[in-house]
C-alpha cells in the first residue's frame, strides 16, 4: 500500500455532460469507468481506471457550484491523514478553504483548498482501511506529469515544499515567462524524481490552476483521436526532456487537460 500523505493521488473531472466525457477521454486515453452511486437520483461517480488500475472519476457538476458559475474543470486530490488539521495548518500558510471538512459517506472525509496564488485542490482522507498502489511511472492512461500555473510563484512553491515535503530540483529559464521549477513529491531531486513543474501564470491563461499529464502510447495519434472526438488544440505537439512529447487541450465541454507521449516512429 503507497503513503499517499502530502501527495497528488486522485483527479477528478466536474463536467457539464459526464456520458460526452466519459466517450471522450475513453477513446483518446483508452480509459474504462465503472459506475458508483445511485443513477436514479441522478448521483452517479464513473470510476476511471487506466493500465494500472483506478486514477479518478467523472461527475456532473454538482447544482450548487454550478450556480456559483463553475465550468467544467480537472481536479486533484492530495493525501491527508487529518483533514480538519490540515485544512487548519494550510490556511495558518498563507492558503484558504474554499470548502470546510465534510464526509462522503462510504468514501471518507475531504476538503477543498486554495493555494497562495489562488489555484484549487483538495485534501482527502478516505474511509477505507484498504488503500491504493501507485501506478508505474508512465503508465498508460494514468497522470505523468503535474504543472502548477501559479498566481505567485515564491509564495506557492514554499507553501507546497514547506507544507507537503516536496523537493525541487533544477529551474529552467523562460525568459520573460520567469522560472519553470521541477518539483517531485516522492523526494529526490535527480530528473528522474521529478513529478512536476511550478511556473508563473501566462498572460493567456485566465486564473491560476493545476493542469494533469495524462499519459498516452502515441502523442500524435492521441492529438488526431482529440481532433477527432471535439477537443481543441492549445499547444503542441512540442519536445520535452527525456523524449516525450505533450500537447494541451481542452475537451468538447471545456476543460483544460494534458497529454504526454512519445512520438510514434
Amino acid at each position: 500500500m503507497t503513503d499517499f500523505n502530502g501527495k497528488f493521488f486522485w483527479y477528478e473531472l466536474m463536467t457539464s455532460d459526464p456520458e460526452a466525457a466519459i466517450a471522450f477521454y475513453g477513446d483518446v486515453v483508452g480509459w474504462t469507468t465503472t459506475p458508483f452511486g445511485d443513477a436514479q437520483q441522478g448521483h452517479v461517480y464513473h470510476v476511471v481506471s487506466g493500465s494500472a488500475g483506478q486514477l479518478g472519476g467523472i461527475m456532473a457538476i454538482p447544482d450548487e457550484a454550478k450556480d456559483c458559475g463553475m465550468t467544467p474543470w480537472w481536479g486533484g486530490y492530495v493525501g491527508s491523514a487529518d483533514v480538519d488539521a490540515d485544512a487548519a495548518r494550510l490556511t495558518a500558510a498563507g492558503g484558504s478553504v474554499k470548502r470546510p471538512p465534510a464526509d462522503i459517506p462510504g468514501v471518507g472525509r475531504f476538503a477543498v483548498v486554495g493555494d497562495p496564488g489562488g489555484a484549487t485542490f483538495m485534501l482527502l482522507k478516505g474511509s477505507s482501511p484498504e488503500g491504493m498502489e501507485a501506478a508505474p511511472p508512465m503508465a498508460t492512461g494514468h497522470v505523468g506529469w503535474h504543472e502548477l500555473y501559479s498566481g505567485d510563484f515564491a509564495a506557492d512553491l514554499a507553501f507546497y515544499t514547506g507544507q507537503f515535503g516536496w523537493s525541487t530540483g533544477d529551474a529552467m529559464d523562460m525568459g520573460e515567462m520567469g522560472s519553470y521549477q521541477l518539483i517531485s513529491q516522492t523526494g529526490g531531486a535527480d530528473f528522474q524524481a521529478m513529478t512536476g513543474g511550478i511556473m508563473p501564470i501566462p498572460k493567456e491563461m485566465p486564473a491560476p490552476l493545476w493542469l494533469f499529464y495524462f499519459v498516452v502510447d502515441d502523442i500524435d495519434a492521441a492529438l488526431e483521436r482529440v481532433k477527432a472526438g471535439g477537443g481543441t488544440l492549445l499547444n503542441g505537439p512540442m519536445e520535452v526532456p527525456g523524449g516525450a512529447w505533450i500537447i494541451q487541450a481542452t475537451d468538447p465541454q471545456g476543460a483544460m487537460f494534458a497529454l504526454v507521449g512519445m512520438r510514434g516512429v
